[in-house]
């Protein structure tokens, strides 16, 4: 009798539309101040759908108004999910902030509704599109006091900078200013023996993933962050930050250290003007937009790019619903 030979799965494609794809996931990124916001919430009620933030500066509870986190009002038209998920003073980590995030979406799917993740924060919606295993060495408190001390020497400018010679694709997506980060990257490089860049296992999500892009002239985006700066300065944004201080959060936290809340807290402290806190937080807000643009690049295939204008929303709707997505299928 002859052995009977087991042939291997053969892949294809075929074509179907986004919409109808199993587990179809949207997502809508792009620069600050660009309106992720109000552009996600039509998507949303348009598409019947439920949105996942991507926005790491949203995870922190009492932080609403230096972070532009979208209103109760917003909140109560469309579903939102992570946000206000943490204290200031406690930590969330890419890896948790993963499994949540992969949470919420099967969630979504689970009820039969579209799921928008909606971020400017490229990591975290690197983490969800290709299935990111964040190195799993758990934290070494000696060797982090260590280099704590070491970062209190030089400083943590320089602790960057040197980073930045040893592994640049890592320090590239970390801010300067989050030492905490920068502290984990060398902890994990000191124990492990190689670049933390090269310890992200990347894979492919099992979403069917449509990556939307908006953006507007950078002159645009300039003065639509400074309009926004302004705004919070008027809504209480110098009472947001004495709020958090009085209920003892130290302004050392990298929370606190995120743009806005750090100048407002060296106003509070008398260091500064005001009128210098604003300038500044205008400043770091322009470089920020600036490196943004690492992130989610123009020439990248993955991401289908709409500029910003009156019929927008109406055109990405569009774009979605006719959008046929390649399937990749196993056949004998």
């Amino acid at each position: 009798m002859e052995d009977q030979v087991t042939q291997r799965p053969k892949s294809c494609v075929s074509k179907m539309q986004f919409l109808e794809c199993p587990s179809p996931l949207v997502i809508l990124l792009g620069p600050t101040a660009v309106g992720k916001t109000e552009v996600a919430i039509q998507l949303a009620l348009r598409l019947d759908g439920e949105i996942v933030s991507a926005d790491s500066r949203l995870f922190y509870r009492g932080m609403d108004i230096g972070t532009a986190k979208p209103t109760p009002a917003q909140r109560n038209v469309v579903p939102h999910h992570l946000i206000d998920l943490v204290n200031p003073d406690e930590g969330l980590s890419l890896a948790v902030f993963q499994k949540l995030a992969q949470e919420a979406i099967g969630e979504i799917h689970a009820r039969g509704k579209l799921p928008i993740l909606v971020g400017g924060t490229g990591q975290y919606i690197r983490a969800v599109t290709e299935a990111w295993e964040p190195p799993a060495l758990p934290p070494d408190l000696v060797l982090r006091r260590v280099l704590e001390g070491w970062a209190t020497e030089i400083g943590p400018n320089e602790l960057h900078a040197r980073l930045m010679r040893l592994d640049p694709e890592a320090a590239q997506r970390i801010d300067a200013r989050n030492l905490r980060r920068t502290l984990r990257a060398w902890e994990v490089i000191l124990r492990s023996g190689r670049r933390f860049s090269e310890q992200r296992i990347r894979s492919k999500s099992d979403d069917q993933i449509l990556q939307i892009g908006l953006s507007r002239p950078r002159a645009e985006l300039f003065e639509r962050a400074d309009e926004r700066i302004d705004t919070m300065i008027g809504d209480g944004f110098v009472d947001e930050v004495r709020g958090l201080l009085a209920q003892g959060y130290s302004p050392e936290l990298p929370p606190l250290s995120a743009i806005g809340y750090r100048e407002i807290v060296e106003y509070l402290m008398g260091n500064i003007t005001l009128e210098m806190a604003v300038n500044e937080m205008k400043r770091l807000t322009h470089k920020f937009i600036r490196r943004q643009a690492t992130w989610f690049k123009a020439s990248d295939p993955a991401i289908h790019w709409f500029e910003m204008g009156p019929k927008t929303v109406d055109t990405i709707v569009t774009f979605i619903c006719t959008f046929q997505y390649d399937l990749q299928e196993e056949h004998l």
